[in-house]
């Protein structure tokens, strides 16, 4: 907990295609000086109107950040968070997927903890407004028992030999791709509205011939109490919505008294056990930008814990658990049988 009135200094590495959503948040945030950029391009570090530098430990020494933001892609963030714990600093939030496999995470996880510093993944759709809503729906029993939950993942994006070249181009590219870039997203989240799972079945495919890794497939999680959870993706395929990327699908959550139900436009609705009326908990979602403004609610709950001292979810030793569900995905999908999980 950072006490005194001064604002946090808050400094980026890492100038990429997503980190304009992090950027973008950081400057309307009350509480925080965002005071430098870092990237390797400096230009595009430039391009931020920040204070740019191409050499992290300059910005670090100069600028004094009090908690590093760090949006690169995985192969890049033991280097970078080594850097950050060699020159003090206690606060560093971190891109997913975290590292390049759950040895190094763990590694990571283990220097900042022995050096008092704390790492939050930037894992940010549990924060997306409708999961809030459906949590909340949840826990005070407006469908009963949860018995299963289901996502169906439609985002229409992967189809032909220009898949993802105009936004993101090194998808095409990455050897596993549909769990490890996007599913990790609702392996989080079936843990934030359900707790951990048990075990997992995986059945996975490549429907586009052009890209390296699976794009679609069927994922089973069983949770305590026998409540399951369903993950169908295929990202060839869309959904009913005006913006694809708002939720990326649909989703159900059925229970003993009733079914929530996310549409494609952020909505969530409860449906009561044998009614055919449907209540409208949230209505659709009016942000422009991405998922509902979900960096913003992940950056403002980091900034909270900091400040204020409030619980922190998904620290890096929590997410782990992620990592290993993911990595447990992957090994069914491979034999072609259940894998029972541990406990972390």
């Amino acid at each position: 907990m950072k006490t005194g009135g001064a604002k946090l200094r808050v400094a980026c590495v890492g100038a990429g295609y997503f980190s304009q959503f992090h950027y973008g948040s950081w400057a309307r945030m009350q509480g925080v000086d965002l005071v430098a950029s870092c990237n390797r391009d400096i230009d595009k570090a430039r391009a931020t109107g920040l204070p740019a530098y191409s050499d992290l430990n300059a910005m670090i020494a100069e600028q004094a950040p009090d908690l590093l933001d760090v949006i690169l892609p995985p192969v890049a963030h033991a280097a970078t968070i080594r850097t950050a714990l060699a020159a003090g600093i206690k606060w560093i939030i971190c891109q997913k997927p975290f590292c390049n496999d759950l040895s190094e995470g763990q590694a990571i996880t283990a220097e900042a903890e022995a050096a008092g510093a704390t790492i939050v993944i930037h894992e940010n759709f549990r924060f997306q407004p409708w999961y809030r809503v459906i949590k909340t729906a949840i826990e005070i029993g407006k469908i009963g028992r949860v018995r299963q939950l289901t996502f169906r993942l439609r985002p229409g994006d992967g189809q032909g030999p220009d898949a993802y070249l105009a936004r993101q181009p090194y998808f095409q590219e990455m050897p596993k791709f549909l769990i490890h870039e996007t599913g990790v997203h609702w392996v989080d989240t079936f843990r934030y509205l359900l707790g951990d799972p048990t075990s997992v079945y995986a059945d996975l495919r490549r429907e586009n011939p052009v890209i390296a890794g699976e794009d679609a497939g069927y994922v089973v999680f069983d949770h305590s109490d026998g409540v399951r959870a369903v993950f169908d993706a295929n990202r060839t395929l869309d959904h009913a919505a005006d913006n694809l990327r708002r939720t990326m699908g649909e989703a159900l959550v059925e229970g003993t008294e009733g079914t929530l139900s996310l549409a494609g436009d952020g909505s969530v609705t409860l449906r009561a056990f044998h009614s055919q009326d449907h209540t409208v908990l949230s209505p659709p979602d009016t942000w422009d930008g991405f998922g509902g403004d979900c960096v913003h609610a992940l950056q403002s709950h980091v900034v909270s814990g900091i400040l204020r001292g409030t619980a922190i979810e998904n620290t890096a030793r929590d997410y782990l658990a992620v990592v290993e569900i993911e990595n447990a995905i992957y090994a069914s999908s491979e034999v072609g049988r259940k894998i029972e999980l541990g406990t972390t």
